[in-house]
């Protein structure tokens, strides 16, 4: 399901919703069904295997291979 950002034509509020694509879309603030669809901003690129890589090095300090796959382990 994709994020989406709207803002509300009736109260002006600016949200993100997760929508599946037949679901109306419905404002949490005063339930209109009046919304515009704004841009988003996508996601920063390259930022997300540093964060892996980071996490992987404290787990395996701290001796945590369970999410690791068979291929990736120390060998013993």
């Amino acid at each position: 399901m994709p994020l989406y950002d709207f803002q509300c034509n009736d109260c002006q509020k600016t949200f993100e919703l997760l929508v599946r694509g037949s679901a109306a879309p419905t404002c949490p603030s005063c339930g209109s069904q009046r919304l515009e669809k704004l841009v988003s901003l996508t996601a920063p690129q390259g930022k997300s295997a540093g964060i892996v890589s980071s996490a992987r090095a404290q787990a395996a300090r701290e001796g945590h291979f369970s999410h690791y796959k068979p291929s990736e382990r120390p060998r013993k």
